[in-house]
């Protein structure tokens, strides 16, 4: 039976022996510590030949003088002496100028850490205990904390969870899942996977629970019952609270084949109304994991690196730029398709190029996240900020270390760095402390050179070291204040992560520019304002005013986008009869700038087409209608050609019309062909750049007034007196409205008609009857029918 643990993070560094170099001007910055801290480490023990596992929780309280008091750690490991509980310790530390530190513990076997501040006030930190190729390598963090939390009823809502580490024989175990706490130390609502040596399982929990034991320290513990590959588990941990949204954690349990030492961070969930969906992961991420790889060839198994960013669609599909220091050698791809599904609860499906990953979101495009294989590849992705990253982002000063060391050889250090932003090659330079088994190195001197672009991938760069043994590395910045490295070429990679040191210099206004810098009255220039920096997040908002309002006038303000430097607005000017001079001013972070304009009297525009008419609108084809072109002002010496055109042949008009010098106006003909169906006609003219139109509607002739046109019988031949026959009369086209009146008359009273018949509107055709008399021979009438001056007759012959 295996054992596997679901919710931590990296631990403390402590068992420490050798010493370190003490800092210039040490103590001259203790204040930047201050206050009480939660801290976290992750590390391995031992030698070059075998190594263990070894992480560490804790707290302290640090004076701002150099001095730690109310210490309390748990650690735990491989070996007699590696679980310590709710060990109480104090402790000393001292700054220096650059924000480098040096901490000691006083804890059983000593202990002491080298760290690098934070703008934030918190701090990046390595063990620096090894010495002749023994020793304990690692590295963690320390981070200020909100005591009000320290009880089980503020550890509340939903929590996400990730976390990774070892077994008792270095095979690797990652963990990721959510619960949710109901104030009271029952957890509900828990889900979870875990990648177990390789192998990944769905966690199905059957009870979970916490405690804050200790409300003075904010320490307390965990326990989660699950099944996973259908076998039942638990997994105990401790927990050292850093806010209500954030818990350092730590398997407690004794480390075993059946149970890995996984460190992690439980945060606070948070959940969109109606839960997660697809479009919660939409945009950039950059995403950093660490993992360990059987690369053959006698290597044994070794760290692997890898960062990268993902473009969500927020439908389910992505792509992803990724490099990665694999079996020791570089490995990268560009844009490689994926697709992604996201359940309410913030766990996501990930695939791409042939691998499974398996995410939960702990806000939208933030999440934990690991790779289903054998390397357990695990990490975080965080959203990348808006805007373009190119080398002026990077510019700052920034604490680095290496992270989650996956191997006793990796190099670990933390330092302060400063970059200049320089294009098209920035520089970093600084100063960093340094642990390996062979021993400590303080103050190492660190530079390097960089290039950091917004395309074909935005924030990507590289950088070149340049002091020690050298190399290269590939960045990717998630925002101005912080990016991730990964050697290309170390060994034993790590994820180095570097974070803003110190609180940047106060953004304000570097410069205003006019182009043009005159103008005539009525066109416009345009301005563009410079910060001394990137705009922060939601942008910078630039007040923008005018000297004289009558003569030029520009926008309120004009916003700076987040991460851009300038950004452009329109100087409107109005016609003025005299030369101006106007003063444009510009107003942003305590700063203002000017810049000067020239407003120039503009010449006399010359005329431009203001009309065309057409007299009459509508004609029948064949006719005409005329055209009337009317200019703005007179035409010039030489006249005015006016173009003309029309959009259908069935009306014509000539190529132009000339506008005689002085005059504004000329008329021209328009000709039209007959048609059989009415037609819109579109007559354009253009002159001075302006193009009218009028529109002509040419209509068929009206079709000729209704004739008779034929008289029918039906039969011929009656019985007089005995038979009727049905007479019909049908017009040319169908009756008028009103309808048509035909006129009858009988040659012979054998035969009787009606005096006429009535054919409706739009009707061709009527019949009436025609009665017949009793004859004594056989006689012949002719019908006749009469309408519109046409006459058409029949005959009918009436037998006895």
């Amino acid at each position: 039976m295996r054992k596997l643990n679901a919710l931590l993070i990296v631990c403390l560094a402590l068992v420490f022996a050798s010493t370190v170099q003490g800092q210039t001007n040490a103590g001259v910055n203790n204040a930047a510590l201050n206050g009480n801290y939660a801290f976290t480490f992750n590390g391995l023990t031992g030698n070059a030949n075998s190594s263990v596992v070894f992480a560490a929780v804790g707290r302290f309280t640090a004076d701002g003088a150099g001095n730690v008091t109310n210490g309390e750690l748990d650690t735990n490991g491989v070996g007699p002496g590696s679980q310590l509980t709710a060990i109480a310790f104090t402790g000393t530390y001292a700054i220096g100028a650059d924000n480098r530190g040096v901490m000691t513990l006083n804890i059983p076997g000593g202990a002491k850490l080298a760290f690098a501040m934070m703008a934030n006030g918190n701090a990046q930190f390595i063990e620096m205990d090894a010495a002749g190729g023994t020793g304990t390598i690692g590295s963690g963090t320390m981070e200020k904390v909100d005591t009000t939390a320290y009880s089980t009823a503020r550890i509340t809502g939903d929590y996400a969870f990730g976390a990774a580490g070892f077994d008792n024989a270095n095979n690797r175990a990652a963990i990721t899942g959510r619960f949710t706490s109901n104030g009271t130390g029952t957890l509900t609502n828990a889900a979870g996977d875990v990648n177990a040596y390789g192998t990944a399982y769905s966690m199905n929990f059957t009870a979970a629970n916490y405690t804050v034991s200790n409300t003075a320290t904010g320490r307390g513990t965990m326990n989660l019952a699950f099944t996973f590959g259908g076998t039942p588990d638990s997994l105990n941990f401790v927990f050292y609270i850093v806010n209500p949204a954030k818990l350092f954690v730590m398997v407690s349990d004794p480390v075993t084949t059946a149970t890995p030492l996984l460190n992690g961070v439980v945060v606070q969930q948070r959940i969109p109304a109606g839960g997660f969906t697809n479009a919660s992961l939409n945009g950039n991420m950059v995403i950093y994991l660490t993992g360990l790889s059987a690369c053959g060839g006698g290597t044994g198994t070794v760290p692997k690196a890898g960062a990268g960013l993902l473009t969500a669609n927020g439908n389910g599909a992505f792509s992803l730029t990724y490099d990665e220091n694999y079996c020791r050698a570089p490995n990268a791809f560009t844009d490689a398709p994926g697709t992604y599904s996201v359940a309410s609860n913030g766990r996501t499906s990930i695939t791409v190029g042939g691998f499974s990953l398996v995410a939960y979101l702990e806000d939208l495009n933030q999440i934990f996240l690991f790779v289903s294989d054998s390397n357990v590849l695990f990490g975080f992705g965080e959203p990348q900020a808006a805007g373009s990253f190119t080398n002026s982002a990077l510019k700052d000063t920034y604490a680095g270390f290496a992270t989650n060391p996956a191997a006793f050889g990796v190099v670990v250090f933390s330092g302060e760095f400063s970059a200049d932003g320089a294009t098209p090659t920035g520089n970093i330079t600084g100063a960093e402390d340094i642990g390996v088994p062979s021993g400590p190195v303080s103050g190492a001197t660190f530079k390097a050179t960089y290039s950091v672009t917004s395309s074909p991938t935005n924030g990507r760069g590289t950088m070149t070291v340049t002091s020690g043994t050298a190399g290269n590395a590939v960045i990717y910045m998630i925002s101005a204040s912080k990016f991730v490295a990964v050697s290309l070429n170390d060994p034993n990679p790590a994820v180095l992560v570097f974070e803003q040191s110190s609180a940047p210099p106060a953004l304000s206004l570097s410069s205003l520019a006019l182009n043009p810098t005159s103008v005539a009255g009525g066109n416009s220039s345009t301005g563009t304002v410079t910060l001394s920096g990137p705009a922060p997040a939601g942008g910078a908002q630039v007040a923008l005013s005018s000297s004289n309002t009558a003569a030029a006038t520009v926008p309120s303000s004009v916003t700076v986008p987040a991460g851009a430097t300038s950004a452009t607005f329109t100087v409107s000017t109005s016609v003025v009869t005299a030369s101006s001079a106007v003063t444009i001013s510009a107003a942003y972070g305590g700063a203002t700038r000017t810049a000067s304009l020239a407003v120039t009297p503009a010449a006399p525009p010359p005329p431009t087409l203001a009309s065309l008419g057409l007299n009459p609108s509508s004609v029948t084809g064949g006719n005409s209608s005329t055209g009337t072109v009317t200019l703005s002002g007179a035409a010039p010496a030489g006249g005015a050609t006016v173009a003309l055109s029309s959009s259908n042949g069935a009306a014509r008009v000539p190529s132009s019309v000339a506008v005689v010098a002085g005059a504004t106006s000329a008329t021209f003909t328009v000709s039209t062909s007959a048609v059989a169906a009415s037609s819109a006609v579109t007559i354009s003219a253009a002159y001075g750049g302006v193009t009218r139109s009028a529109s002509l509607t040419v209509a068929p002739a009206p079709p000729p007034p209704a004739t008779l046109s034929s008289l029918t019988l039906n039969p011929a031949n009656v019985i007089g007196g005995l038979q009727t026959s049905t007479g019909t009369v049908t017009l040319s086209a169908p009756a008028p409205a009103g309808g048509a009146t035909v006129m009858l008359s009988s040659s012979n009273g054998a035969a009787r008609v009606p005096s006429s018949v009535f054919v409706p509107a739009g009707a061709t055709s009527a019949s009436f009857t025609v009665n017949t008399s009793i004859v004594l021979l056989p006689a012949s009438a002719t019908i006749s029918a009469s309408y519109n001056g046409t006459t058409r007759t029949a005959g009918l012959l009436v037998l006895l």
